[in-house]
C-alpha cells in the first residue's frame, strides 16, 4: 500500500506529539506504521521545533528533541522552491509556508484545525481537509484497499 502524504499543520503535530490521549493522537501510529508519510520542508520544520520550545509546555531540550525524533524520520522532506508555488491570499502569513509545500509537493491533503486555511479549501488544488475528516478519507481507503 503506497502511503498517503500529507501536510500536517503545526497545530495538528503538536496535539499529535505532545497529548497522547488527545483526539489526534492517531496521526503517531499512522505515520509509525507508514499508512502515511507526513511532507516536511524547512519552514514548516522550523514552525514546529519554534512553537515545541513556547513554555506553555515547559518542554527540555531532551523532550524536544524525543518529540522530534518521533516524526522527522517518518517524513518526506520536500524542497519547496525560490520563487515558491502561487497560493491563494491568506490571512496569516504563517500559513503560507503549508500551502507552498502542499503544491511543491504535489501533497495528497493539507490536514488543519485552522479555519482560515480550511476556508481556502475550494480555492485550492490540494484537499484542505479537518483532521476527522483526513481520519475518515483513510479509513475509506484502507476499506477499499481490503
Amino acid at each position: 500500500m503506497t502511503p498517503v502524504r500529507p501536510v500536517l499543520d503545526t497545530n495538528v503535530l503538536v496535539s499529535a506529539l505532545l497529548f497522547h490521549f488527545s483526539v489526534l493522537s492517531w496521526l503517531r501510529g499512522a505515520w509509525r506504521s507508514g499508512r502515511i508519510r507526513p511532507l516536511a520542508g524547512r519552514q514548516t520544520t522550523a514552525e514546529l521545533i519554534r512553537v515545541l520550545a513556547y513554555p506553555k509546555f515547559a518542554l527540555s531540550d531532551e523532550e524536544r528533541q524525543d518529540l522530534l525524533d518521533d516524526y522527522l524520520p517518518f517524513c518526506e522532506t520536500v524542497a519547496v522552491p525560490e520563487p515558491p508555488p502561487t497560493v491563494p491570499e491568506c490571512r496569516d502569513p504563517f500559513d503560507r509556508p503549508f500551502l507552498e509545500l502542499a503544491l511543491a509537493g504535489r501533497a495528497d491533503a493539507l490536514v488543519t484545525g485552522d479555519a482560515d486555511i480550511l476556508a481556502l479549501a475550494k480555492a485550492f488544488s490540494v484537499p484542505i481537509l479537518s483532521p476527522a475528516a483526513f481520519e475518515e478519507r483513510l479509513s475509506c481507503e484502507e476499506a477499499t484497499d481490503a
